[in-house]
């Protein structure tokens, strides 16, 4: 009868079955999903389909496609959030068409599972994904972060979404399986404490335990990776480079537009002129010699006026076709259809499948049958030479800051509380205070 006790047998009954695909765990989930009265029930039902099924995750989106349209936000929510745990990292563009109506819905906690579970499936994806639809759904977030009118809910959803795309350095990826199909504990247990963050925010860091690097290293005999072992890869760079860094953008500095002279207040000066010029004949100052030359200037100067606005209309358009046929046009050159790895680098698991062993370099993988994904073992061709090699640190070599001396935690409203002790002493001070302006007062009464 309790709801938080269902609450938490489906998500011990997606934990005991996670990565099985037992179909009596799916079919206990999805009744539970349509026929609990309990709305937290019902969200933990349909979100531990993921967790089911995360072996098979394509399954997930057709058995949610209809949850997707249910009358109930919290359905709606943990359907969004299923369909991105299971297709996280994928780029998968049907599933991102399925979460796309849901980026407008009326609930805003809805709006917040679909930017959250579109924001898993575009993990480690590059610009080229899905026809580019993932630059728009940057700029979608970081519009909503910006926006002020939006709700509280759908601006963290955002702001979580905008952390996701980028988790890691863009260097991880949310995966609850090994390389080699072993569905791993911690990633699994990390992934539904970060799921409680609906009821318990601090919970939002545990997602670190869910995540992957998505690393590539190969070492020899001596745990210390050659430099000059390469990766073949048969794709185009584009299809697996990093998204390019935002830039921000340089404010113009206004330029100040040059006043036009109109032919009137040419006009009007020259008239002006014209009678500066007369009163100063009239006063014998000038004479006639001064009018003369100045209707002579006036006359010269809307000449050559009229010549140049002559100048300006016929040839400029031909200077302009003219200029634009003399700029050399740049070629774009055609992008390689492959391109080499580097030892270490980033090989996500959709770039594996493309990546080769390039078995006539001095470096061979031990099994060379295997993706390269992951850490590989490699053998020496010619052991007498030379090695290039790199050693890699581990968290102990580097400075860490030192550990916090050791302290009681007491809950605000203790006794012992910082606060509480600063508030008694505040209040004490007050009191003193208090009775020493009365004393004062009946001192002075008394004189």
């Amino acid at each position: 009868r309790d709801p938080i006790i269902r609450y938490g047998a489906m998500y011990g009954l997606a934990l005991a079955y996670c990565g099985t695909g037992s179909n009596k765990a799916i079919r206990i989930l999805l009744h539970t999903a349509v026929s609990d009265v309990s709305d937290d029930v019902r969200m933990a039902s349909v979100i531990g389909l993921a967790l089911v099924l995360h072996k098979t995750p394509e399954r997930v989106p057709e058995l949610v496609r209809l949850l997707l349209e249910s009358f109930n936000p919290h359905v709606r929510y943990a359907s969004c959030m299923a369909v991105g745990i299971a297709m996280a990292g994928t780029g998968d563009a049907e599933s991102v068409s399925l979460l796309e109506p849901m980026l407008t819905d009326m609930a805003d906690h809805v709006r917040q599972g679909a930017l959250l579970g579109t924001a898993m499936i575009y993990m480690q994806q590059s610009d080229t994904c899905n026809h580019r639809k993932i630059k728009t759904f940057r700029e979608k977030l970081a519009n909503l972060i910006s926006d002020k009118h939006q709700t509280t809910l759908t601006k963290m959803g955002a702001i979580l979404a905008t952390g996701l795309l980028d988790f890691g350095g863009r260097n991880c990826a949310l995966s609850l399986g090994s390389r080699n199909g072993f569905t791993k504990m911690t990633s699994a247990v990390g992934l539904v404490l970060w799921l409680q963050h609906w009821h318990w925010y601090p919970l939002m860091h545990m997602l670190s335990l869910a995540v992957t690097p998505t690393v590539t290293i190969g070492l020899n005999k001596d745990f210390k990776y050659p430099k000059k072992f390469e990766i073949q890869c048969n794709a185009k760079p584009s299809a697996f480079a990093y998204p390019k860094k935002l830039e921000e953008k340089k404010e113009e500095k206004k330029k100040r537009v040059e006043t036009v002279t109109l032919s009137t207040t040419a006009k009007n000066k020259a008239r002006l002129a014209r009678k500066r010029a007369k009163e100063e004949a009239e006063t014998g100052e000038g004479g006639e010699g001064a009018a003369m030359d100045v209707d002579k200037k006036e006359e010269e100067e809307e000449g050559k006026d009229e010549k140049k606005d002559g100048m300006d209309v016929d040839g400029g358009d031909d200077a302009d076709k003219a200029a634009e046929e003399t700029k050399p046009k740049k070629k774009r050159e055609p992008e390689p259809t492959s391109f080499r790895v580097s030892n270490p680098a980033r090989i996500t698991t959709a770039q594996a499948d493309a990546c080769a062993f390039d078995l006539s370099q001095r470096y061979r993988p031990v099994r060379p049958e295997e993706k390269p994904y992951g850490v590989i073992m490699l053998t020496d061709s010619t052991p007498g030479e030379e090695e290039d090699l790199g050693a890699v640190k581990t968290p102990a070599q580097e400075d860490e800051a030192d550990p916090p001396e050791p302290f009681e935690w007491t809950p605000p409203g203790h006794p012992d509380h910082p606060d509480t002790v600063l508030g008694n002493d505040e209040s004490a001070a007050a009191e003193t205070g208090k009775d020493t302006a009365e004393e004062t007062k009946s001192e002075a009464k008394e004189e």
